[in-house]
């Protein structure tokens, strides 16, 4: 009784963790009995304009991995409105402190989508700037990028947790192994730090790098 007549309300939270995809999010969001949810789920093209986002573009990457507080009865709307301001602050953060050399990337979307490559390349901090100099480096010279987390994303439902060699030859449009260039857009949710990494790569020489069975 106190605490209705001091204003104050039980607050829950919502997770998101860093890189993860934007259907994990939402299937996590969609689990959350205390939520109020559309009536019809969460159509693309709803969300898409309850967030004024240009209709029929991926929302692949637009949410940003955190920790949210929310009241009982809250539409799940709001929430995915609440991760998408903060990924569009963190972003323009970013990119506002970008390098002024060695970037291959021009847009602030391009910065998104490079991150999240980096976010799932790898778990560890101190390697991400490599990362995103190896990529930036290819990038420069036309080289493909040559990067399996893009695979596994263009797959989809038909990736079975096993890479094989038949996957890396058939071409989608998140296929890096067929296609030059960036994939046409991004394939997880970044956080801060490959963000950070994605637009102020480490100077380096190297075209390669290789996984140690560790996640880095």
């Amino acid at each position: 009784f106190a605490a209705l007549i001091a204003g104050k309300v039980i607050e829950y939270s919502f997770t998101v963790p860093e890189g993860w995809t934007y259907l994990e999010m939402l299937n996590k969001l969609i689990s959350l009995s205390r939520i109020q949810h559309p009536a019809d789920g969460y159509q693309a093209d709803a969300i898409s304009q309850a967030l004024e986002l240009e209709q029929g573009k991926t929302l692949e990457g637009l949410f940003f991995p955190d920790t949210y507080s929310y009241v009982s009865g809250i539409h799940g709307t709001e929430i995915l409105r609440q991760a998408y301001t903060n990924m569009q602050t963190q972003i323009d953060e970013a990119w506002i402190a970008r390098s002024t050399t060695s970037l291959e990337i021009s847009t602030p979307y391009e910065a998104l989508i490079l991150a999240s490559i980096i976010e799932k390349e790898t778990g560890v901090e101190g390697e991400r700037r490599k990362i995103s100099g190896v990529f930036h480096n290819r990038l420069s010279i036309g080289m493909m990028l040559q990067t399996d987390p893009t695979v596994i994303y263009g797959m989809g439902d038909n990736f079975d947790g096993n890479l094989r060699r038949v996957d890396l030859e058939t071409d989608t449009p998140y296929n890096t192994y067929t296609r030059f260039g960036l994939p046409p857009g991004p394939i997880a949710l970044p956080g801060r730090l490959s963000l950070n990494a994605a637009v102020n790569p480490e100077s380096t020489t190297a075209l390669y790098f290789v996984a140690n069975g560790q996640g880095g």
